[in-house]
């Protein structure tokens, strides 16, 4: 097994550490699904130290609920119990105790789920020079694997309360699209807290962002220095790789016992070394769709796994690529124009990335979007239908619930609204697909976090505190 302490001298034995201990056990667990054993610097040093909400066990009663395997079921309940969806189906009994909320008219959903966000570390309010103010990007380094977003995720952000308003109870938040190698991601929980920790989802997969195209090309190019082209940028990845291949190989030696001193910790390979490994995945910015390939093939040359392409406004060229690879297309419904990467995007990329037997998710990268998830699912899926893809609620559904969580890797957690997993739940005041609905109601693991009648369960942040009420004398 992987050590995280440094080996004793000869003939001295010793019991592992608290740390070793948590890898330890989180190795076995990878080794019984059949994973490669994480290596040493995989174990996450900034635990997370989220507890549940204070909850009540719920009954949903008689709403439409399309639970995010497919299925809509009409005039039916969701059972939650001790934080976790208990039961879902029709005419359910009510347990003593549990506390009934009347949804007749209403939709239900499991909780949305963002894949692409930058909250606190790209805060609202944002200024005339956004970037001045922002933390989101660490633009000293084409590569910057070093880096962790959850260091510069300022958590007043009103940017969460006002996603939890829009029903979104996890997400990602990732650093920039500056960098070839940007850093760390963060997978959160969308509670309101005073540290970034009391937030982090337990236990969540780590990611690493990257980035191709013209941020990088641009942004190091514009000042000569390296990148300045897109052949740089993939001369960059490779000449990454092929140190952080030769660190994992050298950790690997070290606790075969081929070496008996680890090899010099360097951050910037801990994470590359991690991806190379399978500890970590790869969420990537991408536009074009021939950057998209060659990314692929620059995978394939190196032994990793791409998770999803972000924005990927050229998905539908190569949906079939896309398929048979298992790397998901997380994108807008119809942000484009606003550079020259961006010109080529359609209204039907989703869809038709979808029909091709892919995997979509749809992205906010925006505090205004993430406010509004479902209104960009069902523009994508309008405009499939237009196209002659038939795109049902049932299924476009999973575009921001399902699909996300699959990315994520915490599909057996959150995502649909199956016996045993998160009780993270959306109580929509109508059609969750119309823009003349709302979210009445969020549970997140069974606490009602948010309740739209009831001001004191709508969570208010610094930024508005002491503001004066809407509708007040000013």
């Amino acid at each position: 097994m992987h050590r995280v302490v440094r080996r004793p001298a000869a003939g001295v034995r010793r019991g592992p550490g608290p740390l070793a201990a948590a890898l330890l056990l989180a190795a076995a667990a990878a080794t019984a699904a059949g994973a490669r054993e994480p290596l040493p610097f995989a174990l996450d040093p900034y635990p997370s130290t989220y507890r549940p909400l204070p909850r009540t066990d719920t009954l949903i009663a008689h709403a439409t609920v399309l639970d995010g395997t497919g299925r809509r079921l009409e005039d039916a309940d969701v059972l939650l119990r001790d934080g976790k969806v208990a039961a879902l189906g029709r005419g359910l009994a009510v347990p003593a105790g549990v506390t009934v909320v009347d949804a007749r008219g209403r939709w239900v959903t499991p909780g949305i789920v963002d894949v692409h966000t930058h909250y606190g570390a790209f805060s609202a309010p944002f200024t005339a020079d956004e970037l001045e103010h922002s933390d989101v990007n660490e633009i000293s380094d084409p590569n910057t694997a070093n880096v962790w977003v959850e260091h510069s995720i300022a958590v007043q952000d009103p940017s969460f309360a006002r996603a939890l308003a829009g029903g979104v109870t996890t997400v990602e938040v990732l650093p920039g699209s500056t960098n070839l190698f940007g850093g760390r991601a963060v997978v959160l929980k969308n509670v309101p807290a005073t540290t970034v920790q009391a937030m982090k989802f337990p236990h969540a997969p780590v990611a690493l962002k990257m980035a191709c195209g013209e941020n990088p090309a641009h942004q190091y190019g514009d000042k000569g220095r390296f990148p300045s082209s897109r052949m740089g940028n993939f001369a960059g990845y490779r000449e990454a790789w092929l140190k952080a291949r030769d660190y994992e190989a050298k950790w690997l030696a070290y606790e075969r016992g081929e070496a008996t001193e680890p090899p010099a910790r360097d951050l910037k390979l801990d994470t590359l070394a991690g991806v190379l490994h399978g500890d970590i995945r790869v969420q990537m910015h991408c536009y074009r769709a021939d950057e998209m390939a060659e990314v692929l093939d620059l995978a394939r040359e190196f032994g990793y796994r791409v998770a999803a392409f972000h924005h990927a406004v050229e998905a539908y060229k190569i949906a079939p690529l896309l398929a048979s690879a298992g790397v998901c297309a997380v994108v807008w419904s119809d942000w484009w124009g606003y550079k020259m990467e961006a010109f080529d995007a359609i209204r039907e990329n989703a869809a038709y990335v979808d029909a091709a037997g892919g995997c979509v998710a749809l992205h906010s990268d925006s505090a205004i979007v993430g406010q509004r998830l479902t209104l960009e699912a069902a523009k994508a899926a309008a405009a499939g239908r237009r196209a002659g893809v038939a795109v049902t609620p049932e299924h476009a559904i999973r575009w921001v619930t399902a699909e996300p969580a699959r990315i994520l890797g915490l599909e057996r957690e959150i995502g649909t609204l199956e016996p045993g997993k998160n009780a993270d739940v959306v109580v929509w005041s109508a059609d969750p697909f119309s823009v003349y609905s709302h979210a009445d109601l969020v549970f997140l693991d069974g606490a009602r976090l948010y309740d739209r009648a009831d001001a004191g369960r709508r969570p208010v942040g610094d930024f508005e505190a002491g503001q004066p009420a809407l509708g007040a004398a000013r």
